[in-house]
């Protein structure tokens, strides 16, 4: 299957409401107006863009087609949200970053329930299919199920395992790993951590406390600190983001369960409020089914033309 047709399939909830609701509000036989803007910033709002995403694409929208008078279709009007998604999406892009030389570190962060161990799991069968020697390190010590998940995830994908026992240090195995990492010659090093403590500040402090271990152990790394967003949360996950980022200047969002969501206007929120670049998207649960982040697919497959669902 064609990637794009996956963004369409992934989408089609997102879409479809997005389509009907502009047939809704659309003035057939009219000039587009203010208030057609008003009412589709409205809407894109609603859709989770954000206040911000939203006023950028109605300014956009008010300038081709408002102010030069212009009379447009649905079609029209379609094609401009498109370009100007994309254009917002394509500002501050940027692909995973991985080098050669080894071990290259990533730290996967965010709340629980977002599917970081099976975004981990994912990211170690995407690397072994690239034939390079992955590891994977299980820092969630507070979840007991944590370690035994990411275990028989380590099986499945074939990619080797640290982990320690339920309630000790995250940070001491994550040395643990490393160390490991560099004896056996080992390509990718991937770590899963936990996303809940007993308050938000305790959480922080561990997670930077693991990256300055990998930081003096592994120089230059981690070389991707990647949030895993839940595409479904919506807004709630734009201010998880933001505490996230600044407490660990993230490199980039890998957005899980976008398949399951009506609200895909959230990848566009993450650019505009955030600046960080969406790096890879889940698109279902198998090992597979994660996917580099693409601004122009992405705004292709939630702005198709026509029925197709």
């Amino acid at each position: 299957m064609a990637l794009l047709e996956r963004f369409q399939i992934s989408l089609r909830n997102s879409r479809r409401g997005l389509r009907d609701k502009l047939s809704k509000i659309f003035p057939w036989g009219h000039k587009v107006d203010s208030s057609f803007i008003d009412d589709l910033e409205a809407i894109l709002i609603e859709a989770d863009t954000g206040v911000k995403a939203a006023t950028a694409i109605g300014d956009y929208l008010r300038k081709e087609l408002v102010d030069r008078g212009r009379s447009a279709d649905l079609n029209t009007i379609q094609e401009l949200l498109m370009e100007r998604i994309i254009a917002i999406l394509s500002a501050n892009h940027l692909p995973l970053q991985l080098g050669d030389n080894g071990p290259q570190v990533i730290l996967l962060v965010g709340v629980n329930g977002v599917g970081k161990t099976t975004t981990a799991a994912k990211l170690a069968y995407r690397f072994k299919q690239q034939n390079r020697k992955v590891m994977l390190v299980a820092a969630d010590t507070f979840r007991a199920a944590a370690g035994d998940q990411l275990e028989a995830w380590a099986r499945r994908v074939n990619a080797g395992l640290i982990k320690g026992a339920p309630g000790s240090d995250p940070a001491a195995i994550v040395y643990d790993g490393l160390q490991a990492a560099k004896s056996r010659g080992i390509d990718v090093v991937i770590v899963d951590t936990a996303g809940r403590f007993h308050n938000r500040a305790g959480l922080m402090e561990e997670l930077k406390k693991i990256k300055r271990v990998i930081a003096r152990e592994a120089p230059g790394q981690p070389v991707e600190t990647l949030m895993v967003l839940d595409a479904t949360t919506g807004q709630n996950g734009i201010a998880q983001a933001q505490v996230f980022h600044q407490a660990l200047d993230l490199t980039g969002i890998v957005l899980s369960k976008l398949d399951g969501t009506a609200k895909g206007g959230v990848v566009l929120a993450i650019a505009q409020d955030l600046g960080i670049p969406v790096k890879l998207v889940g698109l279902g649960e198998k090992p597979e089914d994660l996917e580099d982040f693409s601004p122009a697919l992405f705004g292709q497959a939630l702005c198709a033309r026509g029925d197709d669902d």
